[in-house]
């Protein structure tokens, strides 16, 4: 696979424009190939869909090692030989206790990620629903009373936040303090706070929490109770796990869930207020919310990337990739392969096999929150659609269409808005 090199290549982690908007990068990526060995850093970069996915299936030659500290942080022993399999997993056994899923393989992972089935069977997620159309609808009026709202901050972030709590069975007198612990803290993969420790106190205050909670589920369990459930939850095998495992696995759900979701409400709002044909379709035919929801994750997922680590000689296409090569899969920029989407970059509603988008990662990691994600952020469009007549951008805050002032997060990680102010106009009663 021929490779022409660029001249200045732009540091993908470090470059502040591109953070704020990678669209044009990943195209200047993607005309060298699919995957392409960066002149800037010693990874390999895939923007190709095809390629994106073939790595994420590949469980076998790719470790999720790197997947959370990112493919720029060293790794924690030397890479010599063409296999570095036996060092990924001794090295994963010695911190199982403290890593976190996403960074997990084969069976510790699937033990880690086996604890978090009691929350998602459908009959909690829909207990889970119901709390979701309340929460929305008494926001949302709130919000449609008041005439603005700042969408990230005010609806998103608090929305999100209680849904999770109320899935996990954190009781109502503690989700405040949950709230503040996130509020407080910066983005994964935050430019701006690369040295902050915001991010590592609010977990740990939730594993904290968790631990309590579900130490004193295990000593007296209570009927109808998800703690509870959580606390006696069993891995594969029978066994009953330590008491930090499903801490951890409910942490973890509750952190990554967090964050991505209020990102993609506050995503979605912005196209909607750009497009008032659209959001005049889907006020008047609800049914079509889901499907802008996955076109909104193709186009503007919240993900912007994952990252893996070949543990042997292995193949990307014919790329040959050696053992001990951080690999960038490019989410959003494989959303946007062109060798797989017709006019890539253009919003289109009803798209064709849409659902095959990699927003939500592919294969062992597709994330475990998906089917949570998609049904908030359904629900608390449903409810601002119902209630509002318009929802339009604040021209004070935001400019004019056409030379709009728009702050994004300048994260590695996560594609979001820092703010969004919108105006609502209720709907008259006929």
């Amino acid at each position: 696979m021929e490779q022409q090199p660029v001249a200045l290549e732009r540091d993908y982690f470090t470059d502040k424009s591109v953070l704020l908007d990678p669209y044009d990068f990943f195209e200047e990526i993607r005309a060298r190939g699919p995957v392409v060995q960066l002149e800037s850093r010693d990874m390999l970069f895939v923007t190709g869909f095809k390629e994106a996915v073939e790595v994420l299936l590949n469980k076998a030659d790719f470790s999720s090692m790197i997947a959370a500290p990112g493919p720029v942080a060293p790794l924690p022993f030397e890479v010599d030989g063409n296999d570095i399999s036996a060092k990924v997993m001794a090295y994963e056994e010695s911190i199982r206790e403290r890593d976190l899923m996403i960074n997990q393989d084969g069976d510790f992972h699937q033990a880690a990620r086996s604890l978090l089935h009691p929350l998602l069977v459908p009959s909690r997620l829909k207990a889970n629903e119901a709390y979701m159309e309340r929460l929305a609808a008494e926001m949302v009026r709130e919000m449609v009373a008041k005439g603005d709202c700042e969408t990230v901050g005010e609806v998103a972030v608090p929305y999100v936040t209680l849904v999770i709590a109320d899935l996990l069975g954190v009781p109502a007198e503690d989700r405040q303090q949950f709230r503040d612990v996130i509020d407080q803290g910066p983005p994964p993969g935050n430019m701006d706070d690369a040295e902050s420790t915001a991010q590592s106190a609010a977990l740990t205050f939730m594993i904290g929490y968790f631990m309590r909670y579900l130490g004193e589920r295990r000593a007296h369990p209570q009927a109808d109770d998800i703690m509870t459930v959580l606390a006696l939850a069993k891995f594969p095998d029978g066994s009953l796990p330590p008491l930090v495992e499903p801490a951890k696995a409910a942490m973890f759900l509750f952190a990554a869930g967090q964050d991505t979701s209020a990102k993609l409400i506050g995503n979605a709002m912005r196209q909607l207020c750009e497009d008032l044909d659209l959001q005049d379709r889907l006020r008047a035919d609800p049914s079509l919310i889901p499907a802008f929801l996955e076109e909104m994750l193709r186009l503007e997922g919240s993900t912007k990337m994952t990252a893996r680590l070949a543990v042997r000689d292995t193949k990307i296409g014919d790329l040959d990739v050696p053992a001990g090569k951080r690999v960038f899969v490019g989410l959003a920029a494989a959303n946007r392969d062109p060798r797989r989407w017709d006019h890539p970059d253009v919003f289109v509603l009803g798209r064709q096999k849409i659902k095959e988008h990699v927003a939500f990662g592919r294969g062992a990691h597709t994330c475990a929150g998906a089917p949570l994600a998609r049904v908030e952020v359904r629900v608390l469009f449903e409810q601002l659609l119902a209630q509002t007549s318009a929802i339009a951008l604040s021209e004070d805050h935001h400019g004019i269409a056409g030379d709009r002032r728009l702050d994004y997060e300048a994260s590695y990680i996560i594609r979001g808005l820092a703010n969004l102010h919108v105006k609502l106009t209720p709907r008259r009663s006929a």
